[in-house]
């Protein structure tokens, strides 16, 4: 029993919320898929059977896998589109013509240590940020994410709570800025990720999700499968030897690529799902515009989130507060029970009206 404990509280996710659901979909859902991927090639290419190769003569079949393996496979451009049967036996697959184009594909061999990389440069920004933030928010919640706590642990958490923003009060501007770098970089990044699995795969992947859409809309009987182009699943490889009478020869031998059958499907998802998570960081960016220039924006969104508060005194909160010290307000509202919430912020506005009464006395004394 103790054992189960154990591997539950390792495997148990962080319950702080310091970021939003966009960050999320970046460093936790993201990573986790381009992660999943690069196991899954990893596990196909050097466990499985990522090439076979037809072999004639007396050449090896395993030399010639590893051969054509190692120094890339090609397509033949202008076969493409001819007649599967009729005029070559696949497409992108026909007879050696001397000064014939060729595509050659070895973006294969490196599929799994990208996926990889990306995986990286999509925590990069939450590393960054977690950096930044340094356990500010957990810190704040003393507890008070749980309901059940004695009115007396309430009270003094509440008070420490209060006294820690008036203390720090206007001078959370940094925390606000990074958190906004933070939601950039992952704007950039994956903006960045599309034309850069773009050049990998040889200017094929921008247009690629576009191209199996259409695809998927052609008649059978003319359609014309563009995926071949990025991921053919035969290919062809030149091999050369000393024969027996000491000339060069040359041996053409067509090779079958299952691997491209996994790596098909899963730069199809990327493709769709790079596009959707653009989208998504694009306007969780315009929010957060909104978010600078209206206090307005900001009331509504600390609003539907505690529903229990006070509205005039969240009001009176948000208006003094600055973006920094709204942040991390809304950050705690995401991790601090609804009651003991409405509780700090009525006793923030208590403090904060009380504030400004004697502003006002003080400068009516003055002028009197």
């Amino acid at each position: 029993m103790d054992l189960f404990s154990s591997l539950k509280s390792f495997f148990r996710t962080s319950t702080t919320f310091v970021d939003n659901w966009a960050f999320t979909l970046h460093y936790r859902i993201t990573t986790g898929v381009l992660i999943a991927f690069s196991i899954l090639v990893t596990g196909k290419q050097y466990f499985g059977d990522p090439i076979d190769c037809i072999s004639r003569d007396d050449i090896p079949t395993k030399l010639l896998n590893t051969f054509c393996w190692i120094h890339t496979t090609f397509s033949v451009p202008d076969a493409w589109e001819k007649k599967v049967g009729v005029e070559v036996p696949y497409p992108g697959v026909d007879k050696y013509t001397p000064g014939e184009t060729r595509k050659y594909h070895a973006y294969y061999q490196w599929v799994c240590f990208f996926l990889f990389l990306q995986a990286i440069f999509f925590y990069i920004p939450r590393y960054f940020w977690k950096a930044v933030e340094g356990g500010r928010i957990k810190s704040l919640i003393l507890g008070l994410d749980c309901p059940i706590v004695s009115e007396e642990a309430k009270k003094t958490n509440r008070k420490l709570i209060v006294q820690y923003f008036l203390s720090t009060l206007r001078h959370n501007g940094r925390y606000f800025f990074c958190f906004v770098v933070a939601e950039i970089m992952n704007f950039i990044n994956v903006v960045g990720q599309i034309f850069l699995l773009d050049t990998f795969l040889g200017g094929e992947f921008t247009t690629y999700g576009l191209n199996v859409v259409r695809f998927s809309e052609w008649e059978p009987e003319v359609r014309y499968d563009p995926m071949i182009q990025v991921f053919p699943r035969i290919t062809k490889c030149t091999f050369h030897r000393y024969g027996s009478s000491g000339d060069v020869q040359r041996h053409d031998s067509m090779c079958l690529l299952p691997i491209n059958n996994v790596n098909e499907k899963i730069f199809i998802f990327l493709w769709f799902w790079f596009v959707i998570l653009a989208i998504i960081s694009g306007v969780a960016l315009i929010y957060r515009a909104a978010v600078i220039k209206s206090k307005t924006v900001r009331f509504f969104s600390t609003k539907s989130r505690a529903s229990m508060c006070n509205a005039e005194n969240l009001d009176i909160v948000i208006k003094k507060f600055a973006l920094g010290d709204w942040l991390m307000l809304d950050l705690l509202a995401k991790n601090v029970d609804p009651q003991n919430f409405r509780d700090i912020v009525d006793d923030l506005a208590k403090e904060l009206d009380g504030r400004m009464c004697e502003g006002k006395n003080g400068s009516s004394t003055t002028a009197l």
